[in-house]
């Protein structure tokens, strides 16, 4: 178990509880991966001898829960074969690239994925790739929390088996003090068969573990599902027993109403990721349908090939502004509530004990830096200001610290497990390597 011992002092607490409290001149007090204490300066200031601690002063920041990326790809390719159509890119490109991914390819690749995550505020990613064992042990070196799928699907295909998301989960399962975890991976259904199907809710059932599937991305998914299977996306899915509790199910932007009330009754919980559907020209997912039945949505940014961006500030800005402007309506989405959908609802998702500042919650944490033009005017108090801005006026590089499981893997901007810059070199050259295997 980790042992460090910080203190944040100073700064501006948005603990997103359920009362939404905002602390100012607030510390926080982490021991080992957990909050042990919240409040304010003048409360907790004199109650812990600061020799002991690694004290972190937060003053003109706000504080407050690490973002979960609900639905996440850590990939290689950003900016080759934009505009085209997700069937076509997924042929063209997507699946010729990862089948030519070899474990070195992955490592520097998912890397380089985890870094631009921390560096924007993610401190915890729900990963769909290949080579995962890859992308575990690059988890493990930069100290992401990260949930780890394989892409599952029928043999002839050539991507990854249940074998081996078996094998994943026997391996990698509660590696670093449990930051790691393994879910079984469903690429998507036209890429999969109902044994297939069944087979994932049977083993995640025995692991106890949960899954990871893309659902009703897009109108061609639905027809070539009505077409192979007789049914859409989610009904198959709800028949052959993937739906549930223990379910994320990325996109679901072609939901009838009888799925929508399928995904309500299961408790399945949904990633909706507004920027990579509306990049792949895809559509806009019915999330206040979503809502009104109480259905768990958090946010993902899907790939930086479909989003080309891993700043989830941004994704948070398109979730609240792209349903203002569908429906006609300004009320939609509020930020207090974008803003918990992107920690609580994610993490509930996962059912991780992160999300809130509270006492007894896993210290996943990041510092924001408000002494720039984003923040001004910053007001407090009852009619704060501090939700929109962080909403619509923040973005990833404002983001200066970050805490993972109580350990700071970011300061001042800068990783502290990993050189970043080796990073980026060595993800550009295992593109070029897979380039070359693929042209």
């Amino acid at each position: 178990m980790s042992n460090s011992k910080i203190i944040i002092q100073n700064g501006i607490i948005v603990t997103l509880n359920s009362n939404m409290e905002i602390i100012e001149n607030g510390t926080i007090v982490i021991e080992g991966n957990k909050i042990i204490a919240v409040g304010t300066n003048d409360c907790l200031g004199e109650q812990f001898d600061k020799s002991d601690y690694k004290v972190i002063d937060a003053k003109g920041h706000i504080v407050m829960p690490g973002l979960v990326d609900l639905h996440f790809h850590s990939a290689i390719g950003r900016g080759y074969g934009d505009n085209l159509p997700l069937y076509e890119y997924l042929m063209q490109l997507w699946y010729p690239m990862i089948r030519a991914l070899t474990p070195e390819d992955a490592y520097w690749a998912a890397l380089c994925s985890y870094s631009e995550a921390i560096r924007s505020g993610t401190t915890c990613v729900n990963d769909m790739w290949r080579q995962m064992e890859s992308c575990g042990q690059a988890a493990i070196d930069i100290g992401m929390r990260a949930v780890l799928s394989n892409d599952v699907a029928i043999p002839e295909e050539r991507l990854d088996t249940l074998e081996d998301n078996l094998l994943l989960y026997n391996n990698m399962h509660g590696k670093a003090e449990g930051r790691i975890e393994v879910y079984i991976g469903i690429e998507w259904l036209p890429l999969a068969s109902k044994d297939l199907l069944k087979e994932v809710s049977k083993m995640a059932n025995e692991l106890k573990t949960g899954i990871h599937i893309h659902l009703n991305e897009s109108l061609s998914e639905v027809e070539i599902c009505k077409e192979k299977f007789g049914r859409r996306p989610t009904e198959l899915a709800y028949d052959c027993g993937i739906l549930g509790k223990n379910t994320v199910a990325a996109h679901c932007v072609w939901l009838s109403d009888k799925e929508i009330a399928l995904m309500a009754a299961t408790g399945t919980s949904i990633s909706h990721n507004p920027s990579s559907n509306a990049k792949l020209g895809n559509g806009i997912a019915r999330v206040p349908e979503m809502l009104a039945k109480n259905i768990n949505v958090g946010f993902g940014h899907d790939a930086a090939e479909c989003n080309n961006s891993r700043d989830m500030f941004e994704v948070i800005k398109w979730a609240s502004l792209i349903h203002k402007a569908n429906r006609v309506d300004v009320s939609l989405m509020p930020a207090e509530d974008v803003l918990r959908m992107a920690t609580q609802n994610s993490a509930k998702a996962l059912k991780h004990n992160t999300g809130s500042i509270e006492v007894g919650k896993l210290a996943d944490i990041i510092l924001i830096d408000t002494k720039n033009e984003h923040y001004v005017p910053l007001v407090l108090g009852e009619d704060t200001n501090i939700y929109a801005h962080l909403v619509y006026s923040s973005c990833g590089a404002d983001v200066v610290t970050s805490i993972i499981n109580g350990e700071v893997v970011m300061e001042n901007r800068i990783l502290t497990k990993i050189d970043q810059y080796q990073v980026m070199e060595k993800a550009n050259t295992a593109f070029n390597r897979i380039l070359s295997k693929i042209r």
